[in-house]
């Protein structure tokens, strides 16, 4: 291994919310490329099926086209969401690095609502620093208009 994989630290981005919804209306929001475009970016080729790939499409920097590459993971309706999210390019440092990640999200009913849980998990630094500090504010933000999407029903 090298020296600067022994210095590199993987973080996670945790965001842990109560929302006062059911689960099944903020699984709606999660799964529906319709609404994710609202809360977060709109999808191509979107479906909550377990091995589906998918993109986002960002804003293109360096020798990185934007295109973030998903794949959703595992699904379990009502409950858990995951999928890889892959972007970057080799050639970048800073913004549009090789990203290679993975996003959580887990839904448990309470009494006031439901406890939303998004984990994104696998920052490598320092290589994913500028990404690691603009997506930890970015999913506050994200997670916020999820939870105004989700009232809209």
């Amino acid at each position: 291994m090298s020296a600067a994989a022994l210095k590199a630290e993987t973080q996670d981005i945790v965001i842990d919310e109560v929302f006062p919804h059911t689960a099944e209306t903020i699984w709606k929001a999660l799964t529906s490329a319709k609404l994710i475009a609202r809360w977060l970016m709109q999808p191509t080729g979107f479906e909550a099926v377990e091995g589906n790939a998918f993109t986002f499409q960002t804003t293109p920097g360096g020798n990185w086209d934007g295109v973030i590459h998903c794949r959703v993971l595992e699904v379990v309706a009502f409950r858990r969401l995951v999928y890889a999210w892959k972007g970057g390019d080799e050639r970048n440092t800073g913004y549009g690095a090789p990203l290679d990640t993975v996003v959580t999200w887990s839904l448990t009913p309470v009494e006031a609502g439901t406890r939303i849980r998004l984990v994104h998990a696998g920052f490598v630094l320092p290589r994913n620093e500028s990404a690691y500090t603009v997506m930890s504010g970015g999913w506050k933000k994200v997670v916020r208009q999820l939870d105004e999407i989700s009232g809209e029903e």
